[in-house]
């Protein structure tokens, strides 16, 4: 039996059936809630890892229900909604959101979000054991004590702004960062030329990353969105 407590947020019977049968077969264990209050109620009675959320709910909006659960917990939450828009996506991500997947959906697009998320949280928890100053990730190694950063056993010299923008992505590896959280984090504010200059970062390092066709692709771009740190097996 798969350790995990998966809440599943969703009014509609057809999809929650499918999210719940998924769960079953791959043995994770589920709880559900057909409307916000009840998610809240749930999610605050049984402490779950990780909440599966649909927007259009019912009583209220799923990102409210997003905004409720940020002021007592971080747990995980991945949106699973119609609604394609990026304006929707940012606003559901930057409210707290960790993922977002769109209906329809492939179960085995949601299993592999789950994954990811699963790696994620042992990740989180094995730093708050172990207080680690050293991030691997395949190739890749930060070492944020000396503040150094080494892929394939060679030095990466990287300014200011990319050590932060990697040193970011790092510590949330697996989650889709949007542009305004991040420029937030390393500039203070999220203004057009800070996005702008986000890019401008981001391509640089990305090319120090990987330098030829063949590397592999550790940030992956959300157009419009943001950008996330995959994890390598």
């Amino acid at each position: 039996m798969n350790k995990l407590l998966i809440l599943v947020v969703e009014d509609d019977r057809p999809v929650r059936n499918l999210i719940v049968t998924a769960l079953k077969t791959h043995d994770y264990k589920y709880l559900t809630a057909e409307n916000g209050n009840s998610a809240i109620l749930e999610a605050s009675s049984h402490n779950p890892d990780i909440v599966l959320l649909d927007l259009g709910l019912p009583d209220m909006e799923g990102v409210d229900v997003i905004k409720n659960i940020r002021t007592w917990s971080n747990m995980p939450i991945i949106v699973i909604s119609a609604r394609s828009e990026d304006a929707d996506k940012i606003e559901a991500l930057d409210a707290g959101a960790d993922d977002y997947i769109t209906k329809p959906f492939s179960v085995e697009e949601l299993l592999a979000r789950i994954r990811v998320t699963q790696r994620r949280l042992a990740i989180i928890q094995s730093d708050e054991n172990q207080e680690s100053s050293v991030f691997i990730n395949g190739q890749l190694k930060i070492d944020y004590t000396a503040g150094c950063t080494y892929l394939n056993g060679v030095e990466l010299h990287l300014t200011p702004i990319e050590y932060k923008l990697l040193c970011l992505l790092s510590r949330n590896v697996g989650k889709v960062l949007t542009h305004t959280y991040i420029t937030q984090q390393i500039w203070g504010s999220s203004l057009e030329n800070d996005i702008a200059s986000l890019r401008v970062f981001m391509a640089t390092l990305r090319k120090k990353l990987e330098v030829s066709q063949n590397d592999i692709q550790y940030i992956q771009t959300h157009i419009g969105i943001g950008y996330r740190m995959l994890k390598i097996e």
